[in-house]
C-alpha cells in the first residue's frame, strides 16, 4: 500500500475532461529526470515541427497530418483545414440520410453495415463500435479484415437474410492491398450470386485516384470518401475510416473528436503533459530500448480490443531496426493483453509471481452506462466487484515490485475514446523521440508485404510446371522442381508451398 505522499506526485487529474494518470507506480527518480530534460525538449520541438506541416514519414515523403483531423484550423494549409471540415459534415450529412431512409436500397432502409479493411482501417473502427455499440443502433455492423474464405464464409453466413438491406464500406488507401481486395472480391461475388447490384450498396473511402476511387466512380458507388497521404492508418480513426462507419452505427462523431481534440490541446502543454509523462514511464520501465512488455488491462468489457488497438499503434510505430543517425538499435515494445477482471483468471499469475519482463496499464472507467447487474449480491453491485479486482490486482502487483500505470476515465463515451486514441497518439510520438526513432514510417512492414507478392509469383511458377508436366502436387518432387524452376535457394518455400497445394487440390 502506498501512501498518499507517495501517490500524489505521480497522479495528473484533469476534472473538467474526466481523466487521471497515475504513474506513482513507476519509479522516476531525480537522475531519471535530469537524463530526460534534453530529451523531453527536444520531443516537444520534434512534435511542434509535425503538427506545423514538416516531412515527418521519411520513406515516402509525406507529412503526418493526424491531429488536424480534429483541429482543421491547425492545418498548415486552409485548403486542407477547409477539407477536413467539408468531409466531416459529409459524413454526417450521409448517415442522417441512411439512417432517414432517403439514402436506401429499393426502397427499403439499410439494416447492417459490413465494413471491409485491414490494419489501421479495421481496428480503429471495430474498436469504437465494440466500446461505443448501443442497444437502439440503427445499423448492425459487422467487419471482413482478413483474407481468410472461412472468415469470410462466417461473415455472409450472419448476413444471409439481410443481404438486400447490407451497406458496404470498402476502406483501402492505395486500392491495391491484397487483404481488403480479396474481401471486396468474395463480397461483390456473394452478392452477385444473390442477383444483388453491388454498387448499389457501396460507399469507398480510399484515396482520390486510386484503384478503389476509379473503380467506384465508374460504377457508379453510393458515396466515395477521402482518405489522405498525410494520414497513417494506424493513426487513421479520426478520419473518414473511423467516422463513417462511427456515424452510421449511431455515434456521435462530434463528441469523439471534441475528446480527441482535448487530449491534444492538453498534450501540447510543457507541464503537466499527461502523454510526455507516459512516454517518459515508458522509457523508465523498459529502460529506454524495449526489455519489458506492455500489457494493457482495461476494466470493461467495451474496451476488450484496446490492447489489439495499440499492438498495432505502438509496435508498428516503435518497432524499428535503425535509429534516425542509421545505428542498429532494434527498438520497440511488445504489447499484449486482455480486459479485466477475466485477466484475473488469466495470466495475472504469472505477472505477479513470474518473470518481471513487463509493465501493466490498468484502465479504469469509474461510471457505468448501464444499470444491469446491480446489487449481485448483499454486499456489493456488479461494478463494485470490477472495481475491487482493478484495485487489488494493482496492489497485489506494487507488492511484488511489479510496475504499473493507471488510466482513469469517467465514463466511456464517445468524448473519453477520443480522449483516450489522442493521449496514445501523442504518448507515441513522444516516446519516438526519446529514443530518437521515426515513428511515422513501416519498412519492415513494406518488406513483409514484397515478400509475400514474391512468394504468390514462386506459387504460380510452381503450379505451371506441375500442370505443364502432368504432375500431381501429391507426386511432386521438391528437388526437381526447384532445380527445374532455377530456385535451389527456395527449397524450403518450394516443399511448404506443395504441402499447401496438397491440401486443397
Amino acid at each position: 500500500m502506498g501512501s498518499l505522499a507517495d501517490f500524489l506526485p505521480g497522479y495528473i487529474k484533469f476534472d473538467t475532461i474526466g481523466f487521471a494518470l497515475d504513474s506513482s507506480k513507476i519509479p522516476m527518480g531525480k537522475d531519471i529526470w535530469r537524463k530526460l530534460s534534453q530529451p523531453t525538449v527536444a520531443a516537444f520541438e520534434a512534435m511542434d515541427r509535425l503538427e506545423r506541416g514538416a516531412i515527418a514519414n521519411e520513406t515516402e515523403g509525406r507529412q503526418v497530418g493526424h491531429y488536424w483531423l480534429r483541429s482543421p484550423e491547425l492545418a498548415p494549409d486552409k485548403t486542407v483545414g477547409d477539407a477536413i471540415g467539408a468531409v466531416v459534415q459529409q459524413i454526417k450529412t450521409f448517415a442522417e440520410a441512411v439512417h432517414g431512409g432517403q439514402i436506401n436500397v429499393g426502397g427499403k432502409k439499410f439494416t447492417h453495415l459490413l465494413c471491409i479493411g485491414i490494419g489501421g482501417s479495421a481496428l480503429g473502427p471495430q474498436l469504437i463500435a465494440d466500446a461505443l455499440g448501443l442497444e437502439n443502433s440503427p445499423l448492425e455492423i459487422l467487419f471482413l479484415d482478413n483474407t481468410d474464405p472461412d472468415g469470410f464464409a462466417r461473415c455472409f453466413k450472419s448476413l444471409e437474410s439481410y443481404l438486400e438491406t447490407t451497406l458496404v464500406i470498402a476502406t483501402s488507401k492505395s486500392g491495391s492491398t491484397p487483404e481488403p481486395n480479396n474481401a471486396l472480391a468474395a463480397t461483390t461475388g456473394f452478392l452477385a450470386q444473390r442477383k444483388i447490384h453491388f454498387p448499389s450498396h457501396a460507399v469507398a473511402i480510399t484515396c482520390d485516384g486510386s484503384k478503389l476511387h476509379k473503380r467506384a466512380r465508374s460504377e457508379g458507388w453510393l458515396a466515395i470518401f477521402p482518405m489522405w497521404d498525410w494520414v497513417g492508418g494506424r493513426t487513421s480513426v479520426t478520419s473518414a475510416v473511423g467516422l463513417l462507419p462511427a456515424a452510421l452505427y449511431g455515434i456521435d462523431i462530434e463528441s469523439f473528436l471534441e475528446g480527441a481534440a482535448a487530449m491534444d490541446e492538453l498534450t501540447r502543454a510543457r507541464e503537466n503533459n499527461p502523454a510526455m509523462r507516459l512516454a517518459q514511464c515508458w522509457y523508465v520501465a523498459a529502460e529506454g530500448k524495449g526489455t519489458k512488455d506492455m500489457v494493457i488491462i482495461p476494466y470493461r468489457d467495451g474496451l476488450g480490443l484496446l490492447a489489439k488497438y495499440l499492438q498495432q499503434l505502438i509496435m508498428e510505430s516503435l518497432g524499428k531496426r535503425l535509429d534516425r543517425k542509421g545505428n542498429v538499435v532494434y527498438q520497440g515494445i511488445t504489447v499484449y493483453g486482455n480486459k479485466g477482471s477475466t485477466d484475473q483468471h488469466a495470466y495475472v499469475q504469472q505477472l505477479r509471481d513470474g518473470r518481471d519482463n513487463f509493465f501493466v496499464t490498468f484502465i479504469e472507467v469509474l461510471r457505468s452506462r448501464r444499470a444491469n447487474g446491480r446489487n449481485v449480491t448483499n454486499l456489493a453491485e456488479a461494478a463494485d466487484y470490477l472495481e475491487g479486482f482493478l484495485l487489488g490486482t494493482r496492489e497485489a502487483l506494487s507488492e511484488c515490485g511489479r510496475m504499473s500505470l493507471t488510466i482513469t476515465l469517467r465514463e466511456l463515451t464517445p468524448f473519453s475514446m477520443g480522449m483516450l486514441i489522442a493521449l496514445y497518439e501523442r504518448a507515441v510520438g513522444f516516446y519516438a523521440e526519446l529514443i530518437d526513432v521515426n515513428a511515422y514510417d513501416q519498412p519492415g512492414v513494406e518488406a513483409g508485404k514484397k515478400a509475400a507478392a514474391e512468394i504468390l509469383v514462386l506459387k504460380k511458377e510452381i503450379c505451371d510446371y506441375l500442370s505443364q508436366n502432368s504432375i500431381l502436387p501429391e507426386n511432386a518432387d521438391v528437388t526437381a522442381i526447384a532445380e527445374a524452376l532455377h530456385r535451389e535457394e527456395r527449397g524450403e518455400l518450394i516443399l511448404k508451398l506443395l504441402e499447401f497445394l496438397r491440401a486443397n487440390s
